[in-house]
């Protein structure tokens, strides 16, 4: 187990504190700049799409096909998750505030990168055995051909799987018993059942099931979050200037703001603010493109510029309210770091702070339906890759799995297995990457034929 836990230990080092940092901005530059900033020319368009779509009851998925909020909806299910609070709270105590502006940068450029990523899935994707199905592994393929593709398409695949639909759903079922244990005080045990026996229930109704939970818990988990955030930023107002001020000063001049704290400088201000930022958002990762295929749509790129939103919401709202309620419910930078606690229970401490033990029960509800959610959208991209790897044949025993899983995950809370989740996401990042880099040509003509199809319906 020691050689296990230093493997694992130096490849996530590797991965998160170099190689992924590098190679997930350096491609959301590229695709901002050949794409001529999409993510800012698409905007207002990619709002208009979202909001103006946005609705409780969707249109009946059919042919394994969903609406284009039903996509998004399931893409921002797993994006918008447990590390939109306990990865804003971790980035701000491993990097100081000044984490939180690389947040942002890390999201600005990886809304491109997920134009890219939706735009290619709507393009490759596939319809097998009367189902629409599509992800890296479709368009990994369509691009090399031969062994090597398909050595690259079943890497990523099988990282899929186990990354995210068994042990990442571990992680998310035992950050819903934790908190509802400190909030409640309820046996992890039997609430980790009644967990994995809901997730079975939306499971074993498909695609169609899937589309209309998400669709209608999406919208409500983060309206509820967004409002409880506010009314707690709003009584801690006259921090409000402060926090920001914490957040420009720190991500240029650490000391500044954290008093001189050993470590913290700008390097690890950027590395943690970048590495939780991409982790959170997603962007890259090679997960969202799943759900984005099966949008109906009537251009690739329809999809590319609703996929942009998934981002906005997740980082510059969602994780910003993480953020701003903690900057602004403790007084300095040495009050975080001399509570002792980081991730969602220093979350649940800033709310507590300010409204006493409503926050911890606040947040407990908030991260069932965060972690819910995320595990609807985990398990149904590790259910595309199954069916890749093994065929439809195989699903009914990889949804028991995840089950038994999630089970097992609110029971033990093992740190191999946060870091082995770790690094599988991690290792699905490589053949993506690789994919959407190989067909940069591909979105820049399909994007530059999108604005053509603009200009001339005006």
């Amino acid at each position: 187990m020691g050689i296990i836990e230093s493997f694992v230990s130096t490849v996530n080092g590797f991965l998160w504190d170099f190689a992924l940092l590098i190679l997930l901005c350096g491609t959301g530059i590229y695709f901002t700049i050949t794409l001529k900033f999409i993510q800012v020319r698409r905007f207002k368009q990619s709002f208009k799409a979202v909001f103006g779509s946005m609705k409780f009851k969707g249109s009946k998925s059919t042919g394994g096909g969903m609406s284009s909020f039903q996509s998004l909806a399931t893409a921002v299910a797993a994006q918008v998750g447990t590390g939109n609070v306990a990865g804003a709270a971790a980035a701000i105590v491993s990097g100081g505030p000044g984490a939180i502006f690389w947040m942002w940068v890390s999201a600005f450029f990886g809304m491109a990168t997920i134009f890219a990523e939706a735009t290619l899935a709507q393009k490759y994707k596939k319809v097998v055995n009367g189902k629409v199905i599509g992800g890296p592994a479709y368009y990994i393929t369509a691009v090399f051909k031969g062994k090597f593709g398909k050595i690259l398409a079943g890497s990523f695949a099988l990282f899929t799987i186990l990354a995210l639909g068994f042990m990442g759903n571990m992680v998310q079922s035992n950050s819903i018993s934790a908190s509802f244990k400190t909030a409640f005080g309820i046996n992890p045990l039997s609430l980790g059942i009644v967990v994995a026996l809901l997730a079975g229930f939306v499971f074993m109704g498909g695609v169609s099931r899937i589309a209309s939970v998400t669709e209608k818990i999406v919208p409500v988990m983060a309206a509820l979050y967004i409002i409880g955030s506010l009314v707690v930023i709003g009584m801690n107002f006259e921090n409000i200037i402060p926090a920001f001020q914490s957040i420009f000063i720190a991500a240029f001049d650490p000391m500044a703001v954290t008093g001189g704290v050993v470590g913290i400088s700008v390097r690890e201000a950027v590395r943690f603010g970048v590495a939780r930022g991409l982790f959170s958002n997603e962007a890259g990762m090679g997960s969202t493109p799943h759900a984005h295929a099966l949008a109906k749509v009537k251009h690739p790129c329809d999809q590319g510029v609703v996929a942009i939103m998934g981002v906005f919401i997740d980082t510059f709202i969602v994780l910003n309210m993480t953020a701003l309620v903690i900057l602004t419910s403790y007084d300095s930078f040495s009050d975080i770091l001399g509570s002792g606690i980081t991730g969602v229970e220093l979350a649940q401490g800033a709310f507590a702070l300010t409204i006493g033990n409503a926050g911890n029960i606040f947040v407990a509800i908030c991260m069932f339906f965060f972690a819910f959610s995320t595990i609807i959208g985990w398990y149904f991209f590790g259910e595309v890759n199954v069916k890749y790897l093994f065929g439809e044949k195989a699903v009914k025993v990889y949804a028991l799995l995840v089950m038994v899983f999630i089970v097992i995950g609110s029971t033990l809370k093992v740190e191999l297995v946060w870091s082995m989740a770790d690094m599988f996401n991690g290792l699905m990042v490589i053949p993506n990457i690789i994919g959407i880099l190989a067909l940069s040509s591909i979105v820049r003509k399909t994007s530059k034929e999108y604005d053509n199809l603009g200009r001339n319906k005006k």
